[in-house]
């Protein structure tokens, strides 16, 4: 169940009711893809991180240990001991970025698993039964995620398979729900709207999908080479059309600076590995604009990453002693740039939430958008 408590402009404040507890939006989920977060973070970490959603990947777990070994261990949420929501994305998106191992077709697509090369087919009905097995809180169709740039056609075809794909996910869902052994006869079913750049492609994809009554609808195929302005074009010309009375999530984006652009348009969950990936790559982001951490400047450096953060690293170490490990090689430097990161992330996500209810989104917007600009100290 999901109701808006409260909108400013577009951007909308609401809370998704789950079998695995609330969800408070606008969100952001971390992304764990093999049932953890890189950087040696546990889930106890998750907790003082504030995070509200965990992003698992539906191929990987499949490919390893196996949905199989999920099912048996009771399911995602006992098997890495989280206790609250989870989401599974349908392995749609390896579709496209495994587009060398793959092929597609109406019945699904075949892979080449990129572990050990064992042939993989999967189709809606495969993806739901996989998802199932893992017992997130929520599920994703399976669908595909065109290549950027596409022609027209390729990409009008591909939509219309993506749109039947969706009927058969919704329809092997239900029935799965309805079994005896299943883990999770709660889980959740959102749709995902493709068409690329092509609006009036997107828009009609947008009509077609918000008749299913499905639990949520995402967008996806974004951030895959477009502009930023193209990608928040598309979303504001997508989201009118799909049920604000369910959440949207925008799939795989983004920078801070795209979560403030997307809120403003209407979008409520957002993913991406951005925190986690540049946090093991040195980038530490901050209320003043990114930091590079390897950056000689910093060697004698004893204020925290960021000075106005809460965060257990910012409260206990120093930007000389993080370098020193990252340049060292050492695991517990990655492990408290991302655990920075991500705390930075869910915190923006509280300051969004709150800037709706007051009233001063836009105020608020401009005001960090400034801030995220400025060269860090």
């Amino acid at each position: 169940m999901y109701k808006i408590l409260c909108k400013d402009g577009n951007a909308k404040r609401g809370e998704l009711q789950t079998v695995h507890g609330t969800i408070q939006t606008p969100v952001f989920m971390n992304v764990g893809t093999v049932g953890a977060m890189k950087g040696a973070v546990s889930t106890q970490d998750l907790q003082e991180m504030k995070t509200q959603v965990v992003l698992c990947n539906t191929y990987h777990l499949h490919v390893r240990p196996g949905d199989d070994v999920v099912k048996k261990m009771g399911g995602i949420h006992k098997f890495m001991v989280w206790d609250k929501p989870i989401l599974t994305d349908s392995g749609g998106f390896q579709v496209f970025s495994l587009s060398s191992l793959r092929k597609i077709k109406e019945e699904g697509v075949y892979f080449n698993s990129h572990v050990d090369g064992r042939k993989i087919f999967m189709g809606p009905e495969e993806s739901m039964q996989i998802q199932s097995h893992i017992a997130s809180t929520i599920a994703m169709a399976f669908d595909e995620c065109p290549p950027h740039p596409a022609t027209r056609q390729y990409m009008q075809d591909s939509v219309d398979r993506t749109t039947r794909w969706l009927e058969r996910c919704k329809k092997e869902m239900n029935r799965l729900n309805s079994l005896e052994d299943t883990i999770n006869p709660n889980q959740l079913l959102f749709g995902i709207n493709q068409g690329g750049t092509f609006s009036d492609i997107r828009i009609e994809h947008a009509k077609r999908i918000a008749e299913m009554d499905l639990d949520g609808y995402a967008l996806g195929g974004l951030a895959v080479g477009e502009t930023h302005e193209e990608m928040y074009q598309i979303i504001e010309q997508t989201v009118a059309y799909l049920p604000e009375n369910k959440p949207t999530y925008l799939m795989g984006v983004g920078t801070p600076e795209n979560i403030l652009e997307a809120v403003e348009r209407g979008v409520d969950f957002f993913d991406c590995v951005y925190p986690a990936r540049n946090g093991r790559h040195g980038h530490a982001y901050t209320n003043h604009g990114k930091l590079n951490l390897l950056n000689a400047k910093f060697e004698l450096d004893d204020r925290p990453l960021d000075d106005t953060c809460d965060c257990p690293v910012c409260r206990t170490y120093s930007r000389a002693y993080i370098r020193h490990l990252l340049k060292a090689k050492e695991m517990l430097g990655l492990r408290l740039m991302v655990t920075h990161n991500l705390y930075f992330y869910n915190t923006l996500m509280e300051e969004i939430r709150d800037a709706i209810e007051k009233g001063c989104y836009q105020e608020y917007k401009k005001k960090k958008l400034e801030m995220l600009k400025e060269e860090t100290r």
